[in-house]
């Protein structure tokens, strides 16, 4: 039996391709071992967002190599649709396959075994079709991704993702009511809708379909016990959803919704379709409405551009909004994108220190946010019951983490309600509740 490892990088995208490949190679009888063992044949499926993750991809790709110099490897992924050659000048790369050639990767390993190894990288940009690659099951995990669109039609500036991705495809509204509840029916209490570009799903179906029919669904249907979204573009988030995210139960008070930066000019050379101020108003009617979400964000700093005056507008922008976390991001230059032919670099070591100082921000964000829901009832997915000092960690609906000290009967993969009694470190704790109170 052919011993295959598996490991990913990057996104949620990737996360759940690489949990269909498993799923795949399980329904051939491969045998299924851990990354860090011995095995014939280790599939590396790589990130090209950045220079760094690019970098990562070549230790994990060298690392396989040491392991078992006889194995053979397969990368795959955003950075083997990139660059397949400079991939494949790697000492003991077998394959490389484009994110298209995912879907036959079992038959990709059979022919290795029969000597045919090679480049299969085709052209994404004609891809029309959303992959199949289905997953039934997440081991180990109570939340599950389901991919209900990929590729991107934007190409801002400082993006590598559509060159590696292709254009915006989705897959058939019925089809995701299908994924939804068969994730639910194999005991996952938590689906995240995710894709390259969420926002643009069902633009390129026909008849087109929109994420808010999606969630609508879901709500009424009681499909699954919680739907959570993944990110979604600024002038992606209608009027609609706000609405029914207001009332919901079974849609998440959360949105990750990318800024990139605070001040219009880097904006504009950044290709984002909207504004500062468009941002602001946006999140100030979520607020208004939803006043419990948790609203994360994306920053990037140090694009060719950004002097001490723009990043100062991204500095006060932040500071003035109720946001629940920053991710931050320093640029990383790729070719190929508009921005790397911008003028006006930023040092390195100037790029460190604005990331520091919105790190800093955001750890003060993120223990604001949190201080809020001391001694308030928390709806709470457990997802492990030993995180560690006695502790059980969860999710509450609002992406707050929660700690809670082990009680006298199994909790993982339950959804249960906490009140917290203290914050620290941008987590919650508390205690669990006895059998009569779990079941009032």
């Amino acid at each position: 039996m052919i011993r295959v490892a598996v490991t990913t990088l990057g996104c949620k995208v990737n996360q759940y391709e690489s949990a269909g490949i498993l799923e795949a190679l399980q329904e051939e009888e491969f045998s299924i071992v851990p990354f860090t063992a011995e095995a014939d044949c280790y599939i590396i499926n790589t990130c090209t967002v950045t220079g760094r993750a690019d970098y990562q991809s070549r230790q994990l790709i060298r690392r396989a190599g040491r392991r078992n110099p006889e194995a053979s490897i397969i990368v795959t992924g955003c950075y083997a649709q990139i660059a397949p050659h400079e991939i494949a000048s790697i000492p003991g790369v077998t394959v490389v396959a484009g994110n298209a050639e995912k879907e036959s990767i079992a038959a990709t390993i059979r022919d290795m075994v029969s000597g045919k190894n090679r480049i299969l990288v085709g052209d994404i940009h004609r891809a029309r079709e959303i992959g199949r690659l289905a997953v039934t099951r997440f081991p180990g995990h109570t939340r599950a991704f389901l991919k209900i669109q990929d590729g991107c039609n934007s190409f801002c500036s400082f993006c590598i993702v559509p060159f590696a991705r292709g254009r915006s495809r989705s897959l058939p509204e019925d089809e995701v009511m299908d994924r939804i509840a068969m994730l639910s029916r194999s005991g996952h209490r938590e689906v995240v809708l995710t894709g390259i570009h969420l926002g643009a799903y069902g633009q390129d179906l026909r008849p087109p379909a929109n994420l808010l029919h999606i969630l609508r669904n879901v709500e009424e249907q009681r499909t699954v016990e919680r739907l959570r979204l993944s990110s979604l573009g600024p002038t992606e988030i209608t009027d609609g959803m706000i609405s029914l995210m207001k009332d919901a139960k079974i849609i998440c008070r959360h949105l990750h919704i990318p800024l990139q930066s605070g001040d219009d000019k880097i904006l504009s050379l950044m290709g984002r379709n909207y504004d500062a101020a468009f941002f602001r108003r946006l999140l100030k009617t979520i607020w208004d409405d939803i006043p419990d979400i948790a609203i994360g964000t994306d920053v990037m700093v140090g694009f060719p551009g950004e002097g001490d005056n723009e990043f100062g507008n991204t500095v006060r922008l932040l500071e003035e909004l109720p946001l629940a976390y920053l991710h931050i991001f320093p640029y990383s230059e790729r070719p190929g994108t508009r921005a790397a032919r911008l003028p006006g670099r930023v040092r390195q070591a100037e790029k460190k220190r604005r990331a520091e100082i919105l790190r800093e921000l955001g750890k003060h964000k993120r223990d604001t946010f949190v201080r809020r829901f001391k001694e308030k009832k928390l709806s709470v997915l457990i997802e492990t019951e030993e995180y560690g000092a006695g502790f059980m960690r969860g999710f509450s609906d609002n992406y707050i983490p929660v700690l809670i000290k082990g009680g006298n009967f199994p909790l993982a993969n339950q959804i249960i309600p906490v009140i917290p009694d203290h914050a620290q470190d941008g987590k919650l704790y508390g205690k669990s509740y006895g059998w009569k109170e779990y079941h009032q």
